[in-house]
């Protein structure tokens, strides 16, 4: 550390899919001693009370239909947090690596002379489907899965996936944020050749109470997803995996709250 470095670190942490005691050791053990928190909308408020009474704490969580703050807004706001406080935790959802745009957070952190580490998490593309009892690979059911993103703008820089490439190169899929564009999703994945008897789910806030389960075929999910009205966060699973369901063997979802309320504060520290 030079004599301009800030004087902090930022963990990058996971908070995985939900279920506290998903968290890993690392985690639990960072967030009981941090002095700033900044976190997601997709973390159980139960984690935020780990936190000491004396931790600043800020949400800059991202919705679809609501208002998010900024990407460089929060990026810029870790930087003057670690200028400020010896240990603070970016809490991500997940696995902050995984969709959750820790690798951008990283770089810029880097970039600005500021101390960071990634603690990996649980990633909601496996442990949702564990928690209804499907593996997302399996001897009998392929050799390949494929963890792709489903919610694709139009006026997004990076290149929109090729749902008609997947369909001949991956055995097995698991999508993020795919329920906003699924009924294309599976029109695509059918034109590229998958067959419309594919098995398919949707878990749907997946290990956590309030968890729900679809299991249909690759033709019917859509509209079967929108007839009983499944809402984000979602988790997608195409492919043959899913008929390897052991239900029997799913854990019990945790009672917290999660997602947090749209109208949720972090409490005056």
């Amino acid at each position: 550390m030079t004599a301009t470095s800030p004087p902090g670190i930022v963990y990058l942490v996971g908070a995985g899919p939900g279920d506290p005691e998903l968290l890993t050791m690392k985690a639990h053990r960072l967030l009981k001693r941090c002095d700033a928190l900044v976190h997601d909308s997709l973390v159980p408020l139960e984690l935020l009370e780990m936190v000491p009474e004396t931790c600043v704490v800020h949400g800059v969580g991202k919705r679809r239909g609501y208002h998010s703050v900024p990407q460089p807004t929060t990026n810029e706001l870790l930087v003057q947090l670690a200028g400020r406080h010896r240990c603070v935790v970016r809490l991500k959802g997940g696995d902050p690596f995984l969709f959750g745009r820790g690798g951008e957070e990283a770089a810029y952190l880097a970039s600005q002379g500021v101390a960071v580490e990634v603690v990996p998490g649980v990633t909601a593309g496996i442990a949702a489907p564990a928690y209804v009892g499907i593996p997302i690979t399996h001897r009998e059911a392929g050799s390949s899965v494929t963890f792709v993103t489903g919610h694709e703008e139009i006026d997004k820089v990076r290149p929109g996936v090729d749902w008609r490439g997947l369909a001949r190169c991956s055995d097995g899929l698991v999508i993020y944020m795919g329920l906003h564009n699924l009924q294309r999703i599976c029109d695509e994945l059918q034109a590229g050749g998958l067959a419309a008897s594919t098995p398919a789910a949707i878990i749907q806030q997946g290990t956590v109470n309030g968890q729900k389960q679809l299991i249909a075929t690759l033709a019917d999910l859509a509209c079967s997803a929108e007839e009983q009205n499944f809402m984000a966060p979602a988790i997608v699973v195409i492919g043959a995996v899913v008929a390897q369901r052991v239900a029997a063997c799913a854990p019990s979802p945790a009672p917290v709250t999660m997602p947090q309320p749209i109208n949720y504060t972090p409490p005056e520290m």
